[in-house]
């Protein structure tokens, strides 16, 4: 793999990517850039191929036009230097808590104590620690959500992607997961990208948004939130009293409307 300090996370150019034989369009010419340690939310109305976009990245896809990179290496398919997280919870009922963490790290064949130490660090970043032993049929929600992200993370990919993570959970939860996920961050050092149609949810994690046009998408505008001066908050109350927040938010709510007008009249 190529120098890391010196590519890009992520590096998108001229993406395509066509359905049934070309006769559908999710994206195109889509080109973008996410550098090492930068998160960033995609957003965009609904069917603009965000979620398409992540697949793409993840290697779970394939684009049909077009080149897409992670740290200058061609993506040919799923990698270990990626990580997903879905809005589906993703336990296995018959495994612990604890168990579930370390499936990731026993099938790349990470030794056991290794798995039992990691998996141990991974419970307490996540504040399950007390659940080590739990099945998932006794978990909550969100407590199934930190489980998969805990198992992401024990196994130390250098991009977390994360589609609708939070977007099953009740507002009280997500946004108690969403100040876990910047703790997450601001210790692991990760590069993440988010996919959300929650437009607070994408300005409170991210340091940029990209924003996708409605069918067939593209990428409308990259905005940085320069609103936040480089500081991600953990108490997400303390973005609100942030001057510019509400300008942001007005902004991006503008934006989302003009798209799903402009996908009404079409």
């Amino acid at each position: 793999m190529n120098e890391r300090t010196t590519q890009p996370a992520v590096a998108a150019s001229g993406i395509v990517k066509q359905y049934m034989n070309g006769a559908f369009t999710a994206l195109h010419d889509v080109a973008l850039n996410i550098q090492e340690g930068e998160v960033v939310a995609f957003i965009g109305p609904s069917g603009c191929g965000k979620t398409t976009m992540l697949r793409l990245i993840s290697g779970l896809e394939k684009p049909t036009a077009g080149s897409l990179e992670t740290f200058g290496d061609p993506i040919v398919g799923p990698g270990p230097d990626r990580g997903m997280i879905f809005q589906a919870y993703t336990s296995f009922p018959w495994l612990t808590t604890k168990k579930n963490i370390e499936y990731g790290m026993k099938v790349i064949g990470i030794p056991k104590d290794e798995r039992e130490r990691k998996a141990q660090e991974m419970l307490k970043l996540v504040h399950l620690d007390k659940f080590a032993d739990s099945y998932p049929n006794s978990l909550s929600g969100g407590m199934k959500q930190r489980v998969a992200i805990a198992r992401t993370l024990a196994q130390n990919p250098c991009i977390i992607l994360m589609d609708e993570p939070f977007g099953a959970l009740d507002a009280q939860v997500r946004w108690e997961m969403q100040e876990m996920m910047i703790e997450v961050i601001e210790r692991e050092k990760k590069t993440v990208i988010v996919v959300t149609h929650d437009i607070e949810e994408a300005i409170y994690l991210a340091d940029r948004i990209v924003f996708f046009t409605r069918n067939p998408g593209q990428v409308k505008e990259n905005i940085p939130m320069e609103f936040k001066k480089g500081k991600r908050f953990a108490l997400k109350e303390e973005m609100f009293d942030q001057e510019g927040y509400a300008e942001m938010e007005r902004r991006l709510f503008a934006m989302m409307r003009e798209e799903i007008v402009a996908t009404s009249a079409a």
